[in-house]
């Protein structure tokens, strides 16, 4: 006669190890969720040169942010200031913005016909698109262009600003010229009026093809620089594929308003990474006690680091291999330590 056909399992008996799977899958799904969230973060943060590290007011220069990507918030120190030495002219801020604009004749459509007036331009108006161009023809090209003259050297922090991102700086404040630093050429050419300098002989009554340069400064201030560290300095990140690989904003600004298109990075990552490996081996367990009637606790966190391994290895291969190699290796162990304890279990039941 046949061996004894074992009865089928009762519901209650089903229902730990159907548990003990929910458990572990859920434990899964927490996990990969994390991993996902953090690729798309990265995978956009790319576009921007990369994950950064927010240092806050806090940043200096350190060994440990070398080639990384970094948020520093710190108030402008000018060490070399910019000088305009066409006028001679110098201020103690990081940036000094000359404005040129030239007396012209514009024409004005309200919708009925061209009319003409006289007023200061900041570039050459063209008279040839005229409806009517006799008697309003324009000096055409500037003797004199507008122009930005950054400092040489801007400190925050101790980091050195590099000249890309000293000359996006942003903000302005009027700056008055002075005459006695005026090259003698151009002193016979200017005269003061109205915070500026015009060649007008009656500075109240310009005429057509009268100049007036105007001077603004980029203020002293503090900023926010998201930028990559080389040494002690703040550089673009040449592989930014965002054409820019920096950014500089006025004030204490949050990493969020800098890359609004970017995702949030997963909060609290390796507390959901580790909430995710306890709810595993919680299901893993349940699993292990149905199968061998007793609880192994190495069997039963090798099952759990294996699984969450294996899913996690898969989700950053090819997005970050570094971290896929990390992944798998907790894999690998939980393989090797898995078939340790179930070969011993096997021979503890032979």
């Amino acid at each position: 006669m046949s061996g004894e056909r074992k009865p089928p399992l009762s519901i209650r008996e089903l229902l730990w190890p159907a548990l003990g799977a929910v458990l572990l899958l859920i434990g899964v799904g927490v996990g990969a969720v994390v991993e996902k969230g953090q690729i798309d973060y990265s995978a956009q943060m790319k576009r921007h040169g990369g994950d950064v590290m927010d240092l806050g007011s806090a940043g200096h220069p350190d060994a440990s942010e070398q080639g990384f990507m970094v948020r520093v918030v710190g108030d402008l120190q000018v060490v070399e200031s910019p000088l305009d030495q066409q006028f001679n002219q110098q201020t103690n801020q990081p940036a000094l913005i000359r404005h040129v604009q030239m007396f012209q004749w514009r024409e004005l459509r309200y919708g009925g016909p061209a009319t003409y007036e006289l007023d200061w331009v900041d570039h050459p108006v063209d008279t040839s698109h005229f409806e009517h161009p006799e008697g309003h023809a324009n000096p055409g090209k500037f003797p004199i262009e507008s122009a930005q003259f950054d400092a040489g050297v801007v400190r925050m922090n101790d980091f050195v600003l590099a000249p890309a991102l000293v000359h996006a700086l942003i903000g302005n404040q009027p700056v008055s010229p002075n005459l006695r630093n005026l090259p003698s050429n151009l002193a016979a050419s200017f005269s003061l009026y109205d915070n500026g300098l015009v060649t007008s002989a009656v500075p109240s009554h310009p005429q057509l093809g009268d100049m007036r340069v105007t001077w603004e400064a980029v203020p002293t201030q503090t900023v926010t620089v998201v930028a990559k560290v080389d040494g002690n300095k703040l550089i673009p990140a040449s592989d930014a594929t965002d054409g820019a690989g920096f950014a500089v904003q006025s004030g204490d600004v949050p990493l969020s308003e800098f890359f609004p298109d970017s995702p949030l990075p997963p909060e609290h990552p390796v507390a959901r990474r580790l909430f995710a490996v306890l709810l595993a081996i919680l299901g893993a367990g349940l699993l292990v006690r149905w199968h061998y009637a007793q609880i192994d606790p190495i069997l039963t966190v090798a099952i759990a680091v294996l699984v969450i391994g294996a899913v996690d290895t898969v989700l950053w291969l090819g997005n970050n291999n570094s971290m896929a190699l990390s992944w798998f290796a907790l894999a690998a162990v939980g393989i090797v330590l898995t078939a340790w304890r179930v070969r011993a279990l096997r021979q503890q039941g032979a």
